[in-house]
């Protein structure tokens, strides 16, 4: 069996979990509501406040989905009851980030700035104090989507290896190299 796809999910108080006919099922929380379809090889239970996944077969496509799924169902109850954060430092000289809304706007060296419509999901918020890198703080109940935004900022300016310039993770350690050394 997989290891992760046979652990049962603990539901915390206050987390309903509904499933319907065609295998969608719904976790509602006090954060917000999310849905997922699963596949058609899984089966879930609800016993003793834990939900259980069971698979069909032994398929190596139905272990790896089992395991999938379970995974992406726990992600779904944490989000709802606590939430993800994600936390982005844009380090280089005149690199700013400014949020207004659900619109984010990027200084980041080019000739233009970049403005990225994010989806009402997501909270973002940024930080910009004197003598700090400014930082960009985004939340969201859906780990899956704010992976995928936090993801698409970072591939507008990715950091470079030698100053380290760009958009990064806080507490992200990047991979340095050493620049020219002098000649003879």
């Amino acid at each position: 069996m997989s290891r992760i796809g046979k652990q049962p999910i603990d539901l915390p108080a206050g987390v309903e979990v509904s499933v319907s006919a065609d295998n969608t099922i719904t976790v509602k929380g006090k954060l917000g509501e999310l849905k997922q379809t699963i596949d058609q090889s899984l089966t879930v239970r609800l016993e003793n406040n834990q939900v259980i996944l069971d698979r069909s077969s032994e398929e190596n496509s139905h272990r790896a989905k089992h395991g999938l799924y379970r995974a992406l169902l726990n992600n779904m109850v944490k989000g709802v009851t606590e939430g993800f954060n994600t936390v982005q430092e844009l380090v280089g000289v005149g690199y700013k980030a400014d949020a207004k809304g659900q619109v984010l706007e990027l200084s980041l060296g080019y000739s233009h700035n970049f403005v990225f419509i994010l989806p009402q999901e997501i909270k973002v918020e940024t930080v910009s104090e004197r003598g700090k890198n400014p930082l960009i703080k985004m939340s969201c109940i859906d780990k899956q989507l704010l992976g995928q935004i936090a993801a698409k900022i970072r591939s507008l300016r990715e950091p470079e290896p030698y100053k380290g310039k760009g958009i990064k993770f806080q507490n992200e350690v990047l991979r340095r190299k050493a620049g020219k050394t002098a000649g003879k």
